[in-house]
């Protein structure tokens, strides 16, 4: 399906979706058909608190939305929430070099990560996380990847204003 049909149907469907998580839903269903993924997840930031929390997920059982946590200073923080770039790594050692959770996600068929960063007026709002087998995230889908930065903005401002934002 060409690209242009799927942006049309992410609008269409967030032009229907009564609530953030029908919009979320979208953006998962545009992330398959244009890269593919086994497990997606939008973590927000706040970069004032140091907080994450998960607002989206598509496996609630291994991974829920449900609380905050702490955003600690590493290597993974500073390129992607300061340094605003994208996050791959495509064997669960350079998950594990990032993520605590490397012996979860690989038992669930994950050992690649592509996490982008989604920036709206000078602030990252949130990630968007794909992960899949072995050797997925190549340079090309990283580069197709990027159109769903802007989808994903619309998924964050609506998250936000859920939320009671502004």
């Amino acid at each position: 399906m060409p690209v242009e049909d799927m942006m049309r149907d992410f609008k269409n469907a967030v032009e229907r979706a009564s609530n953030a998580q029908e919009v979320h839903r979208a953006l998962e269903e545009l992330t398959a058909a244009l890269v593919g993924v086994k497990l997606f997840t939008l973590m927000t930031f706040d970069r004032q608190s140091g907080l994450a929390s998960r607002c989206y997920t598509n496996m609630p059982e291994a991974y829920p939305c449900s609380g905050t946590k702490r955003v600690d200073s590493d290597r993974w923080t500073e390129q992607v929430l300061d340094g605003r770039q994208n996050f791959v790594a495509n064997d669960i050692g350079g998950i594990a070099e990032v993520f605590d959770d490397h012996e979860l996600i690989k038992s669930l068929g994950c050992e690649s990560v592509l996490n982008l960063p989604v920036v709206v007026g000078g602030e990252v709002l949130g990630t968007i996380n794909l992960l899949h087998e072995a050797g997925f995230y190549t340079p090309d889908k990283v580069v197709a990847a990027e159109i769903l930065k802007l989808p994903g903005s619309v998924c964050f401002l609506k998250e936000k204003l859920s939320k009671g934002g502004q």
